[in-house]
């Protein structure tokens, strides 16, 4: 592109040329929130599996309904994990629309699942804090980063 100037202007400014790009002030961070939102799809796919273990081979666990943090039957905890599983696997994907409603669901869900989880600690240790983890990095991405991504 050439700048040129203005007939009679005699050294006057050039004019310049714009491509239309507006600055945004979204940042290398905003991968953080793509993090979240694959993550919390996993850990909802992660809990819906844990609860169809539950339901459907209770013996798989480490210790027998009356020795859990809280004590429900294994059905009632794979309902529980079925369904929080969904809801958190659909926020997961609703991060993804750059809402600000999305992002406060989304610390919600982890939350509740890092609560669930919590309760689970002693059916599946290494698994529960495991996933306990994910959900206080989804937490942190949400809360941290999440600003940017509605640009």
């Amino acid at each position: 592109m050439s700048h040129s100037t203005k007939a009679g202007q005699g050294g006057a400014a050039p004019q310049t040329w714009s491509q239309g790009v507006q600055p945004t002030r979204m940042t290398g961070w905003v991968g953080w929130i793509a993090f979240a939102g694959v993550m919390m799809t996993l850990l909802g796919t992660f809990h819906v599996m844990q609860g169809l273990v539950a339901l459907f081979k209770d013996e798989y666990f480490l210790v027998g309904q009356s020795e859990l943090t809280i004590h429900i039957d294994y059905t009632a905890w794979g309902w529980i994990h079925i369904v929080g599983g969904l809801v958190v696997a659909a926020a997961g994907f609703a991060l993804f629309a750059g809402k600000v409603w999305a992002r406060v669901v989304g610390v919600v869900v982890a939350m509740v699942s890092a609560i669930v989880n919590a309760g689970f600690l002693a059916a599946y240790p290494i698994w529960s804090v495991t996933m306990i983890a994910i959900d206080l990095l989804v937490i942190w991405a949400l809360t941290v980063h999440g600003h940017e991504v509605t640009e």
